[in-house]
C-alpha cells in the first residue's frame, strides 16, 4: 500500500492551496482518510478527517472554516486550503484509518510553506 500525498509548495498568507492524497495497493472503501501536519519542532497533529463515504469531516480549531476535506472516490482525498497563515507552514501528511481507530498507512508528506 503506497499514499502519495502531493500539491504542497510556497505561497504568501491570505493565499491557498489544495493538497491531493491517492492510495494505492488495495481499495480503501470502507476507510476514514485524515490530514495530518508537523511543523518544525513540533508534534504532528490532526487537520482534518472525513469518512470512507464523503461524510461527517471534522477538522481541528486551528483550521475550521478556512480548510475543506473531501473526499473523490475512495482512494482519492482533496484538502482545499484558504486563507492560509504563516502558522499553517508544515509538513502535510495523508493517512487511512484502521478498523481499530489507528492510522495504519501514512503518505510521505508534502511541504507547505506560508510566507508572511
Amino acid at each position: 500500500v503506497q499514499l502519495q500525498a502531493s500539491g504542497g509548495g510556497l505561497v504568501q498568507a491570505g493565499g491557498s492551496l489544495r493538497l491531493s492524497c491517492a492510495a494505492s495497493g488495495r481499495t480503501f472503501s470502507r476507510s476514514a482518510m485524515a490530514w495530518f501536519r508537523q511543523a518544525p519542532g513540533e508534534e504532528r497533529e490532526f487537520v482534518a478527517k472525513i469518512s470512507w463515504g464523503g461524510f461527517s469531516p471534522s477538522y481541528s480549531d486551528s483550521v475550521k472554516g478556512r480548510f475543506t476535506i473531501s473526499r473523490h472516490n475512495a482512494n482519492t482525498m482533496y484538502l482545499q486550503m484558504n486563507s492560509l497563515k504563516p502558522e499553517d507552514t508544515a509538513v502535510y501528511y495523508c493517512a487511512v484509518e484502521g478498523p481499530s481507530g489507528n492510522y495504519n498507512y501514512w503518505g510521505q508528506g508534502t511541504l507547505v510553506t506560508v510566507s508572511s
